[in-house]
């Protein structure tokens, strides 16, 4: 079986975007007829991301979710808002296999043993977002990258995988909607660490990148804005490689590792 490929949506005022870096963000269109192509294209699975749930007054949009979830035919993780077992139950229950946890994790650290508790370890992804010190290594930060942990990304992926979590999402924040592929020191510091599958995200420009990102450690690859965004200009255009292009990148192995 070939390392799963990810493409990664996230959600901005009910629409999708991506930014560069954490910050801006290109407008991409509407989720659920996003989610219909990937369908077409046989995504192995999706991550569904909403930016500013966890800040809306309102919380989460579960009539946008019901929507998506009637029409995706993949399996597909949500994260933003959720903030204890409850609503993850109710996510999940909308038809989400997972739910994807950020800055709770360090608001209320419980919240990841709660919910892998209640929905069990494998329905549990924890998101850990890097960022490059100035003095070397990286920092888990949240909130957009806003603020800091204190901890290592290695340091905060044990201490979930400790919780009950049973997956994580490594993004580098620098790398993000670069086109530079992943930080693949950063992969391989978090991927040693834990026993869980690690999923990279960040960066992505080719397939290649993702073997790179496989021999480093990660089980799985994510992507944005290679699978949103197309060309020199960065024309919103919706891909996905076919099964041979990724046979063929994951069989040529790590390739250069730069």
């Amino acid at each position: 079986m070939l390392p799963r490929v990810v493409p990664v949506l996230l959600i901005k005022d009910g629409y999708l975007v991506k930014p560069t870096r954490f910050s801006g963000g290109t407008y991409v269109g509407d989720p659920v007829n996003a989610v219909r192509i990937f369908n077409e294209k046989q995504v192995d699975e999706l991550v569904l991301l909403d930016v500013d749930a966890s800040t809306r007054p309102a919380g989460i949009d579960y009539a946008l979710l019901e929507e998506i979830a009637s029409e995706a035919f993949m399996p597909v993780a949500y994260g933003g808002g959720v903030v204890s077992a409850e609503v993850a139950r109710r996510v999940t229950s909308i038809g989400y296999e997972k739910v994807v946890l950020n800055s709770a994790v360090t608001e209320n650290p419980s919240v990841v043993s709660e919910i892998a508790g209640t929905l069990g370890s494998s329905s549990t992804v924890v998101s850990i977002d890097a960022k490059k010190r100035f003095t070397g290594g990286w920092e888990a930060v949240t909130q957009r990258a806003t603020r800091r942990s204190g901890r290592t990304p290695a340091q905060l992926a044990k201490y979930v995988e400790d919780l009950g979590a049973g997956e994580i999402i490594l993004s580098s924040v620098d790398r993000e909607g670069t086109f530079s592929g992943y930080d693949l020191p950063l992969i391989e510091s978090v991927a040693s660490t834990v026993s869980i599958p690690v999923i990279a995200l960040g960066g992505a420009a080719t397939t290649a990148d993702f073997a790179q990102a496989v021999a480093r450690g990660a089980s799985a690859v994510a992507a944005g804005s290679m699978f949103v965004l197309n060309g020199r200009h960065k024309a919103v255009l919706i891909s996905y490689p076919s099964r041979s292009e990724l046979k063929s990148a994951f069989a040529e192995g790590e390739g250069p590792i730069t």
